[in-house]
């Protein structure tokens, strides 16, 4: 069965999981490149993959419609066009670091 494309993550979580992000981004994230309206591409310093891998993982289970593709230290980020506004919020995030 497919999961729906929503976030099904507890409003009570959401500032932890921005807090994590938020903190991935300061510590790690080098760039930031907006490819298209519905993709991104983050940068992080090499060693990071782990931690990438495992907030993006845990991600993708509450917001099934996000699609990570992680290359090295390199974070490819996608979204069905109904949910731009959610990636120029991680876009807006990341920036901010």
């Amino acid at each position: 069965m497919e999961k729906p494309e929503a976030c099904t993550l507890p409003t009570a979580e959401v500032p932890l999981r921005v807090a994590e992000f938020s903190d991935l981004f300061a510590s790690s994230l080098r760039s930031v490149s907006r490819l298209s309206p519905v993709s991104l591409r983050l940068s992080f310093a090499p060693g990071s993959a782990g931690e990438v891998r495992d907030l993006t993982a845990r991600e993708s289970e509450c917001c099934s419609f996000f699609v990570f593709a992680l290359s090295g230290d390199v974070l490819d980020v996608g979204v069905p066009a109904g949910h731009v506004a959610v990636l120029d919020g991680l876009e807006r995030l990341a920036r901010e670091r």
